[in-house]
């Protein structure tokens, strides 16, 4: 997750007004993928993550600072694009509380049959993303 923190922070500016999520793919304990929120209408963490790599991720787990977003707006939904993928689990930090999403995107992540752990790292989380989220 710390490596999901630092994707995060290399978001800024240029993701505002989204918040400056990250994310790491981890296979056999190596980071195989990685990706931090793009401007408004590009790819959220999760997307430029999954743009790295191809094929199902079933022996892939998956570190998000922040929740997978459930819905459509300008960019497809994360949750559904890993459900898609077949990603083994799912570590996330914060729970989106954009009430838009708040657990939506958790919740599609279970019900796809993934594995999903809230809160890890959930302060350090907290201290960077706190002043972007709704």
């Amino acid at each position: 997750m710390r490596e999901a923190l630092a994707e995060g922070r290399k978001a800024l500016p240029d993701c505002l007004p989204n918040p400056p999520a990250g994310c790491v793919f981890v296979k056999d304990n190596t980071v195989i993928a990685r990706g931090f929120t793009n401007p408004p209408g590009s790819h959220h963490a999760e997307a430029m993550a999954l743009s790295q790599v191809s094929g199902p991720l079933t022996d892939v787990t998956a570190y998000v600072t922040l929740e997978p977003c459930s819905f459509q707006g300008r960019t497809p939904s994360c949750a559904m694009a890993l459900a898609a993928r077949d990603v083994s689990a799912v570590y996330v930090a914060l729970i989106d509380p954009d009430q838009r999403n708040h657990g939506k995107g958790i919740a599609i992540l279970r019900q796809s049959g993934i594995a999903v752990t809230v809160g890890l790292l959930r302060e350090e989380a907290e201290r960077d993303l706190k002043q972007y989220l709704i």
